[in-house]
């Protein structure tokens, strides 16, 4: 296995790999989606790239959750993967709730100026 030094290297690589992979998305589709969009692939792949979940009981070392899923349920079952399931279900709620927060509080659209507004004359 792994020594301590070599698994807190294994876990910067992958943070920092992950992490530029988000930034490379976000410069990516905010070129062409608008940003409430952006911000919700955004934060799903981030749950999915960096949530952690214990691979098994009794491990001191943590995994990203969606590769522990995709192990688990390929060589066991869906029981066996409920486990890191949890978490990946949890913070991709708050995900979508912070996308539509953003949307709501942030990204909004401006109000369009109807046609009686814009030709009303000025009061003196």
């Amino acid at each position: 296995m792994l020594s301590e030094s070599s698994y807190l290297t294994a876990i910067y690589v992958y943070v920092g790999s992950a992490c530029i992979i988000l930034l490379y998305l976000c410069w990516w589709l905010g070129r062409h989606w608008r940003p409430a969009w952006v911000a919700l692939v955004v934060l799903l792949t981030a749950v999915l790239l960096l949530t952690p979940a214990y691979p098994k009981a009794g491990v001191d070392t943590m995994a990203p959750a969606v590769i522990v899923v995709a192990f688990q349920m390929l060589t066991q079952d869906v029981d066996s993967a409920r486990h890191a399931l949890k978490p990946l279900v949890f913070f991709s709620q708050v995900a979508v709730a912070i996308a539509l927060l953003l949307r709501l509080l942030v990204f909004r659209r401006p109000r369009k100026v109807t046609a009686s507004k814009a030709k009303r004359p000025a009061q003196s």
